[in-house]
């Protein structure tokens, strides 16, 4: 397989529709459309803080998508980055999709200067922690939300 990451474009709107509605129904979640719109917009969008988008194509077909952000941290000078979605579509997983998406996110986030990329999943995904036990290393924060 020839695998190509690049950053999301314009013209891949539908491609990444359709893998962040896998991604987000693996979790057994949706959004509304208003947020399909913003989160696209901002995607593509030029602010320092807005979320940056890549694709993983197979040849010329889109397989896999990451989101990522840039924030300020209280503990560093230098921000740091979220690694928000990740995700391989399940006819390419074990064939190094995540983890190539994984060291693209690494590089752009040395080349912005950020220390630090970190990550969550939810315990039942295993498939992904075996990846993620390769790739980086598991801490003892728990999350908790309003």
């Amino acid at each position: 397989m020839t695998l190509t990451i690049r950053p999301l474009e314009a013209g891949d709107h539908e491609a990444w529709r359709v893998l962040w509605t896998a991604y987000l129904e693996f979790y057994g979640t949706t959004v509304s459309e208003d947020v399909y719109a913003s989160t696209w917009t901002r995607l593509l969008g030029s602010e320092p803080y807005d979320p940056n988008g890549l694709l993983a194509l197979s040849g010329a077909t889109p397989v896999g998508l990451v989101h990522y952000i840039y924030h300020r941290h209280c503990w560093r000078v230098e921000n740091v980055c979220y690694l928000q979605d990740l995700y391989a579509d399940p006819s390419v997983r074990g064939t190094g999709v995540g983890r190539a998406l994984i060291e693209a996110v690494y590089q752009e986030a040395d080349a912005a200067g950020c220390p630090s990329v970190y990550w969550m999943t939810q315990d039942f995904n295993e498939t992904a922690r075996r990846l993620y036990d390769r790739v980086a290393t598991l801490t003892p924060f728990i999350k908790y939300q309003r």
